[in-house]
């Protein structure tokens, strides 16, 4: 099989490894699955899980999809075929409890082509990251190891190289704060004289494989614990920072919506509900002031303490 072959038969097994997991987690609701095509070539399948006990919306998509670049994404990927393939696992959860957070994961890998279908470029790219509403430093330390403890099986340099990407990536410039805790995150992960494509594919598969070990601890120390109103409406204001982000910086709901994507598939990643509200700002000393703190970047495997709390 080829590194294409291979990884589409990954993300179709992970994806329903993860929607297992997750439902017998919530105990409740069960993902409903939509398969689409798309009319450019290729098509996808969506799971959505809804009103649950413990995920109020999520969606754990995937999609393998090839046709011709419009002039707009071949300007934005720095290209110049236009001949595409491109598959991924794409994933985002919104927990009913908001001292839950929200998790979001992709893994993706890209070819070009010339004129003849012949292979001219390739690459991986994707990660992982958390978006709290409430620090809980034990959660992100252990967030953060998982994922440490996945790339530490390929180079020791991967961690804090991707981990700093990450923090880069997940910024809303226009905010000027972090949109999580970050994780882990890449792209254009090309073969070259050092690192072979089968090296990049061992390394992004093994990655996909620590989001379970790496979120699902995580609810379950979470989800009972007790909320009210406040926490709730603190919830709604950070979803607005979700929903910011992703209509307005990242990479895979802009590519979707310029190469004719499925919206419902793309805007899935949006949870039910939000909130904006005109200059809102925490009390200081509070617990929503401190989760603004600790969005600040961070050594998150080896802090123990967050300044100033």
């Amino acid at each position: 099989m080829t590194i294409k072959e291979r990884f589409e038969s990954y993300i179709h097994e992970l994806q329903d490894r993860i929607c297992k997991s997750l439902e017998e987690v919530d105990g409740k609701e069960h993902f409903t699955e939509d398969r689409w095509e798309r009319p450019g070539g290729g098509g996808g399948i969506t799971r959505i899980i809804q009103g649950g006990k413990v995920f109020e919306k999520g969606g754990v998509n995937t999609s393998v999809v090839h046709g011709v670049l419009p002039e707009v994404m071949m300007q934005r990927l720095g290209v110049q075929h236009n001949r595409f393939f491109a598959c991924g696992i794409s994933l985002v959860i919104h927990p009913v409890n908001p001292f839950v957070p929200t998790v979001h994961a992709n893994y993706r890998y890209f070819e070009l082509y010339d004129e003849e279908w012949a292979v001219v470029d390739s690459w991986f790219g994707g990660g992982a990251d958390l978006t709290p509403y409430y620090i809980f430093e034990e959660d992100g330390r252990h967030f953060h190891t998982v994922l440490k403890e996945a790339c530490e099986k390929h180079s020791p340099e991967y961690y804090p190289r991707f981990k700093a990407e990450c923090d880069r990536y997940f910024y809303i410039d226009h905010r000027k704060e972090n949109r999580g805790i970050g994780g882990i995150f890449f792209d254009y992960l090309r073969p070259n004289d050092i690192q072979t494509a089968e090296h990049w594919l061992s390394f992004v598969m093994d990655a996909g494989d620590a989001f379970l070990p790496a979120y699902v601890p995580i609810v379950e120390r979470r989800k009972e614990l007790p909320y009210g109103e406040r926490h709730l409406h603190w919830q709604g204001i950070r979803r607005g920072r979700y929903v910011e982000f992703n209509l307005v910086y990242d990479r895979g709901t802009l590519f979707g919506l310029k190469t004719d994507g499925r919206i419902e598939s793309i805007l899935m990643s949006l949870p039910a509900t939000a909130r904006w509200e005109y200059n809102f700002k925490p009390e200081p000393g509070s617990e929503e002031a401190k989760l603004l703190k600790a969005l600040e970047h961070r050594d998150w495997v080896n802090t123990f303490t967050i300044e100033g709390y």
